[in-house]
């Protein structure tokens, strides 16, 4: 997460350079809600993909079972058939 936060701060700086040289009038709430909307979006795009990782790593994915799957509707049984 640290080299995610010291990405979204080079952009955040980017973006502050680009509307500054743009020569519009902004305000300081601008740049504000800029920071704050690019930061908690990189962030919490990092965290949900670090969610992602971590649940297709432990074998969370594979424990789904899919009911459209051929191969498991061909199984022989069905816990709710007698």
């Amino acid at each position: 997460m640290k080299w995610l936060a010291a990405a979204a701060t080079g952009i955040i700086a980017v973006a502050f350079a680009l509307v500054w040289w743009s020569g519009e009038p902004v305000s300081y709430h601008f740049y504000i809600a800029l920071a704050l909307g690019l930061g908690l979006t990189f962030m919490l795009t990092g965290a949900l993909m670090s969610l992602v990782f971590l649940s297709s790593g432990t074998g969370h994915d594979e424990a789904i079972e899919d009911p459209l799957d051929e191969r498991q509707r061909r199984r022989p049984a069905s816990r709710w058939q007698d």
